[in-house]
């Protein structure tokens, strides 16, 4: 069992930026893949980026590329996802998740999500 620490949502004007952290502890050894995704009232679920924490190699969904950066620090067992030029349309409730597979996880534990508003 993963359990996980999300931190750093919050309500940022169109054009700021905001810095989500994602703490994970327990069976950490499990995770093969991890990644964020979101979800906004009325809307689907979105996987937003993942990476491999072994190689770091990274995925983006095409609405994120160029504005969001996932990575990790293993020796905190944390997970970022530094997010720029951020637009109103990225208001979403916003998840860790973890599992196994490589990059995009096949997800089995799941953070309790965090709020991020992007409002004028």
């Amino acid at each position: 069992q993963v359990e996980f620490v999300e931190s750093g949502g919050g309500l940022v004007r169109p054009g700021g930026s905001l810095r989500l952290s994602c703490a994970a502890s327990g069976s950490i050894f499990l995770i093969t893949a991890m990644g964020w995704h979101r979800q906004a009232p009325g809307k689907g679920h979105e996987g937003v980026s993942c990476l491999s924490p072994s190689d770091g190699s990274t995925y983006y969904a095409d609405s994120v590329k160029g504005r969001f950066t996932i990575s990790r620090d293993n020796a905190k067992n944390t997970m970022y996802l530094q997010m720029n030029s951020l637009k109103p349309e990225d208001t979403s409730l916003y998840y860790c998740a973890a599992g196994s597979g490589y990059v995009c996880p096949r997800v089995d534990s799941w953070g309790k999500g965090i709020q991020v508003t992007v409002s004028s």
